[in-house]
């Protein structure tokens, strides 16, 4: 998840690696201060490895497109997102005026329709579980290695998910499961199972189902837990003194802490986090977006240029490895990896939104492959190319990931290595908190909507949170990310499959909609 998982370090067919090459949990320094503590690690890590290498061999399997390397689980992502915006009539062009006026509250907020959140607390909450430190870094590696003209084949992509978006939150909506205690549950899992019970295929709804919440439940405590705790840590660290920093060598009080703020949004729920989200979101998206232009304001004289290099060397590189394929290739797979488009896992937020029609929520999920990709990965680009970009990066290997955003932003704004800290922070605790609840969701459908299943699958994800910050389990954190992205086999194969509700629903809903007044 372009929010900060492992997903969001995945480049060239590697694996477990953060943007800049390292172990996403190896804090330099403190390593040698923990060494007696490494045995235990190196134990479960040990073990973990051949599991996880296998499993990332099937996942992350990669075919050969001109001089670059396609991995086939962006291949069935993009090739889902290509035929739902052709089948649905481009949505996402056509429906985009609609989504917003649907989330600004101008239509469909009838207060007795069943679900827990509004549709903007359903948005910020799904935004939040995908925005995050990849949007950062995915341009910055897309940059460094392809050109400014990756930029404009990961806005295409970005743009094609919009489609694909719409369709798996309309059916997270239409077909979750009203509980006894008020509260819903939706997602993949529901709709696998009760969508494909509908359309005759109940044995494969249910199996497909059962494997969608295994793997949101164990890839949710890796991905989704350990790796942004970690992050955070570090980030932490680096501005409270690096490896001087008292907290260089106590990761267990860091992510103490950690765990209690993230148990005191979690134990509430989803309506506990879509209250937390919609404050938090549009506040990193301001402190983020906000430096960035200003940025952008200061160099705008290069803004034309830069502009042009991002559409001209989408198709002519210039100094980019492997050419326009490469390209091509490098900016579908950051999309991919940063919006989830087809993964499914933002539609179980989407599910608990207050409405008596699935379809309004489809519209609105609509936009957050446009905020995650279309917008925040855009003026990353212009920032980047506007003031550090140069095509000697391509080949010497001074930056790339981080370090390149970072350097763009201080290049006019001094402190911002400090904000930019803050804002990883952040990121990394609303997508802890946003995943928590996707592998809860997970856990009520193979385990009931039980209380007791709840608090023990809550405390199990805050011990996470401290295990996170204190361990180097490298190999289970590719597992978990190769599990997250698995889901998108079952995902995909059950959207194609119910496409043609969704199809049908929407002609009606289209019809309801020119019938009403204003």
């Amino acid at each position: 998840m372009s929010a900060g998982s492992g997903s969001a370090s995945r480049e060239q067919g590697t694996t477990g690696l953060a943007e800049n090459g390292t172990n996403p949990i190896d804090l330099g320094g403190r390593k040698d201060k923990r060494m007696k503590a490494a045995g235990i690690d190196q134990t479960i890590d040990q073990a973990f490895q051949p599991i996880a290498r296998a499993l990332s061999d099937v996942v992350f399997f990669a075919i050969r497109v001109g001089d670059a390397q396609l991995q086939l689980i962006v291949l069935w992502l993009i090739a889902a997102a290509v035929f739902f915006t052709f089948y649905f009539r481009f949505i996402n062009i056509r429906g985009f005026v609609h989504a917003i006026r649907i989330v600004s509250g101008r239509l469909d907020q009838d207060p007795h329709h069943p679900g827990e959140v509004s549709h903007f607390q359903a948005l910020t909450t799904a935004v939040s579980g995908t925005v995050g430190v990849g949007n950062i870094v995915h341009v910055a590696v897309a940059i460094s290695i392809g050109g400014p003209g990756a930029t404009f084949w990961l806005i295409v992509a970005g743009f094609l998910g919009m489609a694909s978006k719409f369709v798996e939150c309309t059916l997270g909506v239409k077909y979750r499961q009203e509980n006894a205690d008020g509260s819903v549950s939706g997602g993949p899992m529901f709709y696998l199972d009760r969508g494909l019970r509908e359309r005759r295929l109940p044995r494969l709804g249910k199996a497909m189902a059962g494997y969608y919440a295994i793997c949101i439940i164990l890839g949710c405590l890796g991905a989704g837990c350990m790796f942004q705790a970690n992050q955070a840590y570090v980030q932490f660290v680096n501005v409270t003194g690096g490896d001087q920093s008292v907290f260089a060598d106590r990761g267990w009080l860091f992510g103490l802490a950690l765990a209690v703020l993230v148990a005191l949004v979690i134990v509430g729920g989803i309506r506990s986090i879509a209250r937390v989200t919609a404050s938090l979101v549009p506040f990193m998206a301001l402190l983020y977006v906000g430096t960035a232009l200003i940025v952008i304001a200061a160099n705008y004289a290069d803004i034309p240029g830069a502009l042009s290099a991002i559409v001209t060397q989408a198709f002519t590189p210039e100094g980019a490895t492997g050419g326009f394929f490469a390209v091509l290739v490098l900016g579908f797979r950051r999309a991919a990896f940063s919006n989830e488009a087809g993964i499914g896992s933002s539609s179980i937020a989407h599910a608990a939104v207050r409405t008596g029609e699935p379809l309004t929520q489809g519209f609105v999920a609509m936009l957050e492959p446009f905020i995650d990709t279309v917008v925040i990965c855009t003026i990353t680009a212009l920032v980047i190319t506007v003031t550090v970009y140069d095509p000697a990066f391509l080949t010497d290997g001074t930056m790339s990931g981080v370090e390149l955003t970072s350097s763009a932003f201080a290049s006019v704004i001094p402190w911002f290595p400090y904000a930019l800290a803050v804002v990883i922070m952040l990121f990394a605790y609303s997508t802890m908190i946003s995943w928590s609840y996707y592998g809860l969701e997970g856990c009520i459908y193979l385990f009931g909507n039980r209380r007791s299943a709840k608090l023990a699958f809550n405390a199990v994800f805050c011990a996470f949170v401290i295990i996170g910050c204190t361990t180097q389990l490298g190999a289970v954190l590719d597992f978990s990310d190769a599990m997250i992205f698995a889901m998108a086999l079952a995902n995909v194969l059950g959207l194609y499959l119910l496409a043609p509700v969704v199809k049908r629903d929407l002609d009606a809903y289209w019809q309801r909609v020119k019938r009403t007044p204003g």
